[in-house]
């Protein structure tokens, strides 16, 4: 037995060196067990690619533990051209391989320009890639089919570290440096409020509006605003027409900016109940009844004890002006609601895209602060500047009124189109113009007299000629250009849509033809819109381009449910707006136009689209 022990102990002995290097072997080796293995090129580098228009964009979803080179993509084409190539920056790594390289980690995104393409032409695009300290991968190839393109710039936006896709395309690809596809105004303005410098941004925004205070759906206000001053009596002091001309226009200001926060939260639809026919209708005899206190049919004013105790609270001020002008500016608010501009559709896609409401009220309020800056001046001289006694007083007043008149027929206007409007707009100018015939009289009779009574009879026949064409026309009698071009699509050649699956089936048909589309959004309400129908449109040059586009127009007046579903899918905060396709059936929302565009500027942003 002792014997046997002692055998044991001895091939323990001879067996532990053994047992103990297998298990530092196996210990050395044990990460074939405790790691993953290593993945597959296709799957740590998951690519992808999809083309709109001249512009392919490639990406990649890198897995974790995994990079991929910058430096070493490499790009050809076959059957195509080769445009600019947008290198995004990388991350700074130090590789034991190539020293110091900038790498992609987890996405990747690059833009690829395309100057042409055949159809089936190819894009090929070479990558390299590593492991976390493990190992590289050769570089792999990829292959795209492309769709066909036309001839063009092949330009990108660029970014700061754009890099040639090859020597051959180095010149073309340091070139893009500049822009050379349209940012639409809207966008930029909107982008400009995404920045750090928000006092700058809104300086620009009231000097804008100081531009749009000459648009035409400010014209309105100054009549309003002029009667208001008019209507004070000869004791008006410039502090007191300050006062009352700063309170009208702070209340079209603050109603302008809510319906603009309202718009941009909730939808077009909501600005379009503002412009339904019963609203439209109230506030053209809410105007109309203004009037009749200029004619000195009645006095507007508060009963004799309010007027007392408003006396009491606002310094000796009529009882009541400072609430009632400013409730004027409220309703003046709405009367310009309907006026969208570029301007206030960047304001209105930055609280859409961001929901600031507060950095988007204060851009909408400096820029309704601008347009009120010559209401401002206006009101102000007035109390200067304007006769104080006098018959001439009672004229003025009188004229106001005529103005107010007019202020009721654009709120009519913007339900009965066509020979309606023309005929209020006939009659008007009609008692207008005879009106001041009857003061002319009354004056002294010389030279002064003489040319002004030529002159107001030239303007009572083409008044009375511009009703009788319209009513003429309006039966068939005649073919005056009031009565043959009232809609777009008769004088232009647009073909009407409702939805969205006509406005589908029209891009296919065009697409299948090799031609881009333009949508024109129409309502009755949208001055500009009708800007656009009376002076863009019938412009010489900007038919040329015309012609070479599928023209579409979707009247959305009605605001129905259709309407409303065609209008949020493009995301339409405003009108006019029109919508822009490329032969592809692409749409190109960076020549989406927004506000009313004048023929030479309209027919240079249809170069890009009409190439």
């Amino acid at each position: 037995m002792k014997k046997l022990l002692n055998l044991t102990f001895t091939a323990l002995l001879l067996l532990t060196p053994l047992t103990l290097s297998g298990y530092a072997f196996a210990n050395n080796f044990s990460f074939l067990k405790s790691e993953p293995e290593l993945m597959p090129v296709d799957q740590a580098f998951a690519f992808d690619f999809k083309q709109e228009g001249n512009k392919v964009t490639l990406n990649w979803v890198i897995a974790d533990g995994y990079y991929m080179y910058r430096d070493k993509l490499k790009f050809s084409v076959n059957g195509a051209e080769l445009g600019t190539i947008e290198l995004p920056k990388g991350k700074p790594h130090n590789d034991e391989y190539f020293g110091e390289q900038e790498v992609y980690y987890t996405y990747i995104d690059i833009p690829v320009g395309l100057k042409q393409a055949d159809e089936n032409g190819t894009l090929s695009v070479t990558f390299m890639g590593c492991a976390e300290g493990k190992l590289c991968y050769p570089p792999t190839k990829r292959e795209v089919t492309l769709k066909a393109v036309a001839a063009n710039d092949g330009l990108l936006v660029s970014t700061d570290n754009a890099a040639a896709p090859s020597a051959s395309n180095a010149e073309e690809a340091s070139a893009a440096q500049a822009p050379t596809q349209p940012i639409t105004q809207q966008d930029t303005l909107s982008q400009m409020l995404s920045n750090d410098s928000l006092i700058w941004t809104l300086v620009i925004f009231f000097g804008l509006g100081i531009g749009l205070a000459l648009t035409p759906c400010v014209f309105p206000m100054y009549p309003i605003l002029s009667g208001i001053i008019v209507g004070q009596g000869q004791k008006l002091s410039t502090a007191k027409a300050f006062t009352l001309s700063m309170a009208y226009v702070q209340g079209m200001a603050i109603t302008y900016s809510i319906l603009g926060l309202v718009v941009a939260s909730a939808g077009l639809k909501y600005q379009a109940a503002l412009q339904h026919p019963a609203v439209l209708v109230v506030l053209a005899i809410l105007f109309f009844v203004l009037s009749l206190s200029m004619f000195g049919l009645y006095d507007l004013k508060l009963p004799s004890s309010w007027q007392e105790k408003m006396n009491s609270v606002s310094n000796n001020q009529k009882g009541g002006n400072l609430i009632g002008v400013f409730l004027m500016g409220v309703i003046s608010g709405l009367v310009a609601s309907p006026c969208t501009t570029a301007p206030l559709s960047g304001a209105l896609v930055y609280v859409a895209q961001t929901g600031d409401l507060l950095q988007g009220f204060l851009a909408l309020y400096v820029l309704s602060m601008g347009m009120g800056v010559p209401l401002l001046i206006i009101g102000t001289s007035g109390g200067k500047l304007l006769p104080r006694a006098g018959a001439w007083m009672n004229i003025i007043k009188t004229v106001f009124g005529f103005l107010l008149i007019a202020v009721s027929i654009v709120m009519l206007g913007r339900i009965w189109t066509g020979v309606v409007s023309d005929v209020l707009w006939s009659l008007w100018g009609i008692s207008f113009t005879g009106y001041l015939m009857h003061q002319n009289k009354l004056s002294a009779f010389n030279w002064k007299q003489t040319v002004r009574s030529v002159l107001l009879t030239l303007a009572l026949l083409a008044s009375f000629s511009y009703g009788f064409q319209a009513v003429m026309g309006h039966f068939g009698f005649t073919h005056s250009p009031v009565a043959t071009a009232t809609t777009t699509e008769q004088a232009h050649g647009f073909k009407r849509i409702k939805s969205i699956e006509d406005l589908e089936q029209e891009i296919a048909a065009a697409s299948a033809q090799g031609k881009p589309v333009m949508l024109d959004l129409y309502a009755d309400w949208c001055v500009a819109c009708k800007e656009f129908e009376a002076i863009t449109f019938k412009d010489a040059d900007v038919l040329i381009r015309m012609n070479k586009i599928v023209l579409l127009q979707a009247d959305v007046t009605k605001s129905d449910a259709v309407d409303v579903a065609l209008l949020e899918k493009y995301n339409v905060l405003g009108l006019p707006t029109l919508l822009m396709f490329s032969e592809q059936g692409e749409q190109r929302e960076d020549l989406r136009v927004t506000g009313f565009m004048g023929p030479k500027e309209f027919a240079a942003h249809l170069d890009h689209l009409v190439k």
